[in-house]
């Protein structure tokens, strides 16, 4: 179900700079991460400007505990736009699982915890663990991974759950840690890095299972006090296009005889969305949909909490906004499948493995990610620039164009070669 994502709220200009506009405004703010499940919050501390919520512990593990992060800003209008900025990119850490508090380090964070609690944990707020040791062997690392990840409160609430995620989406990848590397021999942190990227590598660029591997062995690597390489998140991205696929694309004719196969009008309006937008399965559901009512611009605004955080996309093609009835949702965004959005309850992979079971479940032949990627292709057709394209699509353009690169290379050369003939027909002529 689309919500309003949070948005800035500006103090009157008699009220501007004052501590209760300010706190009017901060107050207005968190209600709207609330409503939209982010549990951390913009908090003011005197004249300065932070974070507080459930962040990553200091010393690793799966665990999260709620800490505050200062943002070294100040409290004024000014800094709580910087702080919203500063929260989003908070956010899209977490989601891709490269959160670190080196990148965070203007000064450590603050420990919150609750009244009269004893927790047992270190300074930090986290389970005292101590020192990490000079050197791990990884069964060992693996078995204390999956001691804490079982451990977690959050995931003993539902155990049948918890072992299904950690069979399907942590065991495969770890094992594989373990059969490339020697079970028993300690090694040193340095080499326990190369390891992981040994393992990361071992899988097919941009396929799914890389990413989930890239997941499982960042979750593993904090536990263990392991750093990884800086750009771990982008050579992990799993989001592309296998060799096989790229050719099977559906045609923009073919996507719209295969809504006949839809008898739901929910779920053909999640399917108009992801062709008309080029969504990513979660993100049907985490959009401001207003622009799609009568008068508005068709814009839609993904929202921050979303895996790759805010951004506006265009359709592609405008048309299909009206074939697929899509302005209805404009006024009315409880059209869309009643499907759970409470990312307490939920997580963003468990919405988007939702939109693939009905996909499955009607006997569509294609995938959701399908339709993002003839949209993409949809974009390079039409002209629009890469960087364009990839920001609204939510990523970067190093991975737009990997992901993208036989299309993009064909419209360049088609652009080359049609700038060289119109040089030469001139001087042809001419000639003639």
């Amino acid at each position: 179900m689309a919500t309003i994502a949070p948005k800035a709220v500006a103090p009157s200009p008699a009220a501007s700079g004052t501590g209760e506009a300010l706190d009017a405004a901060l107050a207005d703010h968190n209600a709207r991460l609330a409503a939209i499940g982010i549990a951390l919050r913009i908090e003011r501390r005197g004249a300065r400007l932070g974070l507080r919520g459930p962040l990553p512990c200091r010393r690793g593990g799966p665990r999260r505990s709620v800490q505050r992060l200062s943002l070294g800003l100040p409290a004024t209008a000014t800094g709580l736009e910087q702080a919203r900025e500063q929260l989003r990119e908070v956010l899209r850490q977490l989601e891709q699982n490269h959160f670190s508090w080196d990148r965070w380090s203007r000064s450590p964070a603050t420990p919150v915890p609750a009244a009269g609690a004893d927790t047992g944990s270190s300074p930090d707020g986290c389970p005292d663990g101590g020192a990490a040791p000079a050197a791990l062997d990884p069964a060992a690392l693996v078995e204390q991974f999956e001691r804490a990840f079982f451990q977690d409160h959050q995931r003993r609430r539902n155990p049948a759950g918890s072992r299904t995620t950690w069979t399907a989406a942590y065991r495969p990848y770890l094992r594989r840690l373990l059969q490339l590397g020697e079970p028993q021999h300690p090694l040193p942190v340095a080499a326990l890095s190369q390891l992981l990227e040994r393992v990361l590598e071992s899988y097919e660029p941009a396929s799914s299972s890389r990413q989930q591997c890239g997941i499982a062995l960042a979750a593993l690597a904090r536990q263990g006090g392991i750093p990884l390489p800086p750009d771990w998140g982008e050579r992990a991205a799993g989001y592309g296009l296998h060799v096989a696929r790229f050719r099977r694309l559906p045609s923009d004719s073919q996507i719209l005889q295969l809504l006949e196969l839809i008898p739901s009008r929910a779920w053909r309006l999640v399917y108009g969305l992801m062709a008309t937008y080029g969504l990513r399965n979660h993100e049907v559901f985490f959009c401001d949909l207003s622009a799609l009512a009568p008068g508005g611009d068709r814009v839609i605004r993904v929202l921050p909490a979303t895996k790759t955080g805010e951004h506006q996309v265009w359709p592609f093609l405008p048309e299909w906004v009206e074939h697929f009835g899509l302005e209805a949702l404009g006024g009315m965004p409880d059209l869309l499948p009643p499907v759970c959005t409470d990312l307490g309850r939920t997580t963003l992979q468990q919405v988007g493995r939702r939109v693939a079971e009905q996909f499955r479940r009607y006997g569509l032949p294609i995938t959701p990610y399908d339709l993002r990627h003839a949209w993409a292709v949809r974009t390079i057709h039409i002209g629009l620039p890469d960087t364009v394209a990839a920001r609204m699509m939510g990523h970067s353009v190093a991975i737009h164009t990997r992901t993208y690169h036989h299309w993009i290379t064909r419209r360049d050369q088609q652009q080359a070669v049609d700038a060289a003939l119109a040089r030469q027909r001139p001087t042809g002529q001419r000639v003639a």
